[in-house]
């Protein structure tokens, strides 16, 4: 049986509490199921995200499972829609294990490029990539409004929430959270999306998280890295801004409440001040 690390077990329990617990001491039995199942067997270490682990399986693939949560439904739709287009291919899948075969890619992360510009300029023709029609089904981030307005009333998100409400809402595909770790090195592409949050909606929502990534998020003039994010990935600059400062927003009010670091606070805030001055 696969072995869970400690770390991401302890980290499971104090966020999910007695339904984690009992989640993780289930994990070594579902895996070796899903081994047999699958005709695989274990390749590596096993792996972990926040939410999910990652265990390198013979013939070459992974199996990922993540925890039974709302917000891990619609990975597996989001991936077979793509059909390896700019992101790693579904081999197989158990909703019912919240569990996928997934092609094998990496050991590489967007991180290991040094360059900036060519960073933001991989992940701007990457989102070219992944947008397409989005499948019947998932949830469409226009129907989010009323919840945000609700949560956030009366504040400066409501602004941001009013001027992204005025655009059209496409129907595309959105990973939902495209940057650095969550695009991996690969062979039939040279590089391939993973962990997509799955919904429906405009393509200038991934922008934020190019922008708030790691790699940006202390660099000087975001708005000039925003720009060259959109030009790659063909996105109008104003939609994108937009998006972005939304989800800046959120993100701070997120944090003060969850009690995100001070040093983390201050940059974000002065994303929203820069996106906000626009």
């Amino acid at each position: 049986m696969i072995e869970v690390p400690d770390g991401f077990a302890r980290s499971t329990v104090r966020r999910e509490g007695e339904a984690g617990r009992l989640w993780i001491a289930s994990l070594p039995a579902i895996v070796d199921e899903l081994l047999q199942r699958w005709s695989r067997v274990p390749d590596g270490p096993v792996t972990h995200g926040s939410v999910g682990i990652v265990v390198p399986v013979r013939p070459a693939a992974v199996i990922k499972v993540s925890f039974p949560h709302p917000g891990n439904v619609d990975q597996p739709d989001a991936f077979a829609a793509w059909q390896g287009r700019g992101a790693v291919r579904i081999l197989d899948r158990d909703d019912a294990r919240f569990a996928m075969l997934l092609e094998q890619a990496g050991p590489d992360t967007l991180a290991s490029v040094a360059d900036d510009e060519q960073a933001v300029g991989i992940l701007g023709q990457l989102s070219r990539r992944l947008t397409i029609p989005a499948p019947a089904g998932l949830p469409r981030l226009r129907d989010q409004f009323p919840a945000w307005e609700a949560e956030f009333v009366g504040s400066l998100p409501r602004r941001a929430l009013d001027a992204v409400r005025e655009l059209d809402h496409p129907d595309t595909l959105v990973h939902g959270d495209l940057w650095d770790a969550n695009v991996l090195s690969g062979e039939r592409e040279p590089w391939l999306a993973i962990d997509p949050k799955g919904c429906a909606g405009d393509p200038a929502y991934d922008a934020f998280t190019v922008i708030h990534s790691p790699r940006l998020l202390f660099a000087p003039d975001h708005l000039r890295w925003l720009h060259l994010y959109c030009e790659a990935a063909g996105i109008d600059r104003e939609r994108a801004r937009r998006w972005s400062l939304l989800r800046a927003v959120q993100s701070a009010q997120w944090g003060r409440r969850g009690g995100d670091p001070d040093w983390l606070l201050q940059a974000t805030d002065q994303i929203i001040a820069e996106l906000d001055a626009a």
